[in-house]
């Protein structure tokens, strides 16, 4: 499989991921308190496969190599946190620190971003990036605050739900721009032939 069609496709499986797991966050009355976790666990093996073919994409390594495969990292922990047989103390540590790495993997993503101005949609990735952060960094503090016994609520709304849709539509903006980016760099390439 070529590079950007790796790149584009796990692009996509992540940003499926991502709106799946979104889905599953929101306590929707017609989903069941089951259903929802397996989409969580659903969307974030999604996310996992998505941000890793993504990495592969990439070949040498970069900045986004490295973010991609944080993200993944990260929600591999999020999946064991939901998986394992272990105390809810442990389960809710691992979500935690799974979110905090998929932020961590998006900021370093976003750094790359930032370097490359070779390309004209490059301002897609970075929101893309920035929403992504700020959605993983919203559901890891939602995490921290319901472990405390406090509300991590705004106004009635969980800060995991609002965190889940941000990070969604970063996702989905940063699919958008992979998408974009690859069909210009591959514009060139076509002309020359």
């Amino acid at each position: 499989m070529e590079n950007q069609v790796k790149e584009i496709t796990g692009a996509a499986i992540a940003a499926i991921g991502t709106v799946t797991a979104a889905v599953g966050s929101t306590p929707f009355p017609f989903l069941s308190e089951n259903r929802r976790n397996d989409l969580s666990l659903w969307g974030n093996a999604l996310q996992a496969t998505g941000n890793a073919l993504e990495a592969d994409g990439q070949g040498e390594i970069s900045l986004e190599k490295i973010g991609n495969e944080l993200q993944s990292a990260g929600n591999v922990t999020v999946i064991a946190g939901l998986l394992l047989n272990t105390s809810e103390e442990i389960r809710q540590k691992l979500i935690i620190d799974g979110n905090f790495i998929q932020a961590l993997g998006g900021a370093t993503a976003l750094g790359d971003e930032l370097q490359d101005t070779s390309n004209q949609f490059e301002i897609y990735l970075i929101i893309g990036n920035i929403l992504q952060v700020t959605g993983n960094s919203l559901q890891a503090v939602s995490g921290i605050q319901e472990y405390k016994n406090r509300s991590a609520d705004i106004d009635g709304v969980s800060l995991d739900v609002i965190g889940s849709w941000i990070q969604a539509a970063g996702s989905v903006i940063s699919f958008i721009g992979q998408v974009l980016e690859e069909t210009e760099e591959q514009g060139p390439a076509r002309k020359q032939l």
